[in-house]
Parts: C-alpha cells; sequence; structure tokens
C-alpha cells in the first residue's frame, strides 16, 4: 500500500481533495487527483510526445499512458520520453496495463489480474457498483463513461454526474472522472459530485494547443473559472 501523510489519512474522505499540491511542486506517490492526461496518439493533433509536453506546460503534472497496442519496445521509449517532460515538475507517469514500464505507477482494466510485485501506486478501471465491490489494495480507481465520449461513441450509458455522485461515495478511495469530460463546466462538475480528479483524453490530444486545452480544465477544476464557458469561463479568482 502507498503510504500517505496521516494527517492526510484522517482527514480525507471518499472522493474527498486534500492536500493539492501547488502547481510545480511536484506529485507525492499516492496522490492522484485533479487534472490528469490518458493518452491517446491516434487522437493526437500532433506527435504524441509533443501534446504531452503542451499539457505538461500548461500545468499537468500526471499522465496515464495507454497505446497499449504497441510493441514493448516502443511503449517503453515512449514512457522514458514522458517521464523525462515529467521529471522537470515532479509529474508522475502511470501506465495502463499489466507492465509498469520501469516505472512505480500501474492501472488496471477492470477485470485484470494485479501483478505479482504490487508497484507503488495501482489504480483500476470501473464501471458500476460490481466492480466498485472487487476492490481490495487499489490506491485510486477511475469511474467511466460520466458523459458521452467522442473518443468511445456508443460507451455507456453515461453516469452523469448523479450516478458519479453516488458510485464516488460507495469507492472508499480517490475517484477520477473518465469519459466525455472535455469542457470546464464538466470537469467543475464532477468535482462537485465527490470526484478526485477528472481524467481526460480528447479534450488534450485533439487540441490545437494543448496547453491552453488543459489550463482551462484546470482552472475550472480548481475553482479558479466557473467553467461556464468553453473558452474558460468567468475568472473567480
Amino acid at each position: 500500500m502507498v503510504s500517505r501523510p496521516a494527517a492526510t489519512r484522517a482527514a480525507a474522505r471518499p472522493g474527498e481533495v486534500t492536500g493539492e499540491s501547488e502547481p510545480g511542486g511536484g506529485t507525492p506517490p499516492g496522490e492522484v487527483r485533479g487534472v490528469v492526461v490518458v493518452t491517446d496518439r491516434r487522437q493526437a493533433a500532433r506527435p504524441l510526445v509533443d501534446v504531452v509536453a503542451g499539457a505538461v506546460t500548461g500545468g499537468a503534472r500526471i499522465v496515464l499512458l495507454r497505446e497499449k497496442d504497441l510493441p514493448r519496445g516502443q511503449r517503453l521509449r515512449l514512457a522514458a520520453a514522458l517521464r523525462e517532460l515529467l521529471r522537470p515538475v515532479g509529474g508522475l507517469l502511470i501506465v495502463a496495463g499489466q507492465d509498469t514500464l520501469d516505472g512505480e505507477a500501474l492501472h488496471l482494466r477492470a477485470g485484470a489480474i494485479a501483478p505479482l510485485g504490487r508497484p507503488r501506486l495501482l489504480g483500476r478501471s470501473c464501471h458500476d457498483e460490481a466492480e466498485l465491490d472487487r476492490l481490495s489494495t487499489e490506491d485510486y480507481v477511475t469511474l467511466s463513461p460520466v458523459f458521452p465520449s467522442r473518443s468511445k461513441p456508443g460507451y455507456g450509458p453515461p453516469l452523469e454526474p448523479a450516478g458519479l455522485r453516488r458510485l464516488a461515495a460507495r469507492a472508499g478511495r480517490a475517484v477520477l472522472a473518465l469519459g466525455g469530460v472535455e469542457s470546464p463546466e464538466q470537469a467543475a462538475a464532477c468535482r462537485d459530485a465527490g470526484a478526485a480528479g477528472v481524467a481526460v483524453m480528447g479534450a488534450v490530444m485533439r487540441a490545437a494547443d494543448p496547453a491552453q486545452a488543459y489550463a482551462n480544465l484546470r482552472a475550472a477544476w480548481d475553482g479558479l473559472c466557473d467553467g461556464s464557458h468553453r473558452d474558460g469561463g468567468r475568472v473567480l479568482a
């Protein structure tokens, strides 16, 4: 199990965000929250590493590497390149699948068996109560799809914020809202429903300006804008 400061363990409730690090302040092991970037090179408007670099410039500190169809050698090189982007800002790369690719953080699909030798950080995809009830030592989960998704059309039915709220309260650990989170107002709605963070793919991958796209979502998540418009919303602070 990834250790957390005692004060954080005592204060945290399911889905609650506590101890958010300042931008650039690094991501403590075990802390998965805020706006997480999920990769998909097929949707990327530019080479994947360039898109992620833009997101990091915009404030991204946690990236979930998918690209599970690539041969291990290519995926290993891609993971190394993304870690190089994240290292100067104290960021974290999570790898989807059964192989950490020489890292310390792994994200499993719903029915996958955890590999021998638990990584320092372990997450899992969940979609309903039954999958949540089968959890054991996972540090966080994704819940999806929250909204209709252009990345996976027809995938669902979507949970919507009400369903997210219900499942987040049941999860007993940090929850990332995944699926169709493309606008600042959607990110804010997930935060208000009790999620510890949102996992975004297409909104950043397809963006002409990944840095600005990420910054808009992060501002809505942090409550710096009201999330009422796709350009970032009315500034509150």
